[in-house]
């Protein structure tokens, strides 16, 4: 009996590197020429924004976010253009890089302040199967926020339900 174990074992093994040698040899979602849009959780105040995501080629993308709230006496706006860099891919999952810089306001018991956001992220955005053209991301890095009062310094991270999506046409 432990010999038919030890033999079952390394049949699973086997399978699974052949299971893994064929999934890296899959082409992985190519981006290049599309441009999308969505929303995307991405300032330090908090604020959801709409984007635009168009990636020039297969391993470089830009997007453009705009967040807006007008809530009286606690007003929010922010403006952030970033810059992707795919640095692994997959069959429905590009792993990337970048960087990102936008501009805040925000109003506080009736006294605006304005700053900068700048920041550095990893993140993956992965298509669901028969879903090709609705992009899911969650990114994750460092963030510097230099406001009229102060500046911040801060870790930032994705949950699921915060993620991004994007519609690609």
């Amino acid at each position: 009996m432990r010999k038919s174990l030890h033999f079952s074992v390394s049949k699973v093994l086997v399978l699974f590197a052949l299971q893994v040698a064929v999934v890296s040899a899959a082409q992985a979602k190519d981006m290049s020429q599309r441009l999308g849009v969505g929303f995307k959780n991405q300032f330090a105040a908090d604020l959801p924004g709409l984007a635009a995501q168009y990636w020039p080629s297969a391993d470089l993308g830009l997007s453009a976010t705009v967040g807006i709230d007008t809530q009286t006496n606690n007003s929010k706006f922010g403006g952030m253009l970033k810059l992707y860099r795919v640095i692994y891919d997959e069959q429905n999952l590009n792993f990337y890089m970048g960087a990102g810089a936008g501009l805040l306001s925000q109003e506080t018991s009736g006294r605006n302040e304005s700053g900068f956001e700048v920041q550095a992220f990893t993140g993956v955005e992965f298509f669901l199967q028969g879903l090709e053209n609705l992009g899911f991301s969650f990114e994750t890095g460092i963030a510097i926020t230099s406001m009229s009062s102060a500046t911040r310094f801060r870790t930032f991270g994705d949950s699921p339900v915060r993620a991004g999506m994007t519609f690609y046409f």
